[in-house]
C-alpha cells in the first residue's frame, strides 16, 4: 500500500532497515539519490528488475520532483 511519509518517517524506517529505491532515470540517480538508495528507473521498474530487493523487508520508493 502506497503512503506519504515525511522525512521524519523517513529516518525512522531507515533506522529499522527499509529498502530505499530511487526511480529517476540513472543520470538524475547519480547527481540527486539519498546516501543507500538504489536506483531502480521508473520506465524499469518490474518484477525483474526488483527481484534483487529482500521481499522480507519494507521498501520506500521516492523521486526528487522539481515542482
Amino acid at each position: 500500500m502506497a503512503e506519504l511519509i515525511d522525512n521524519a518517517e523517513l529516518r525512522r524506517q531507515l533506522d529499522a532497515g527499509v529498502q530505499l529505491v530511487e526511480v529517476l532515470p540513472e543520470e538524475d540517480y547519480r547527481d540527486l539519490h539519498l546516501p543507500g538508495a538504489v536506483n531502480i528507473p521508473l520506465k524499469e521498474l518490474d518484477a525483474n528488475t526488483t527481484a534483487g530487493l529482500d521481499k522480507a523487508n519494507p521498501v520506500v520508493v521516492y523521486c526528487w520532483d522539481y515542482l
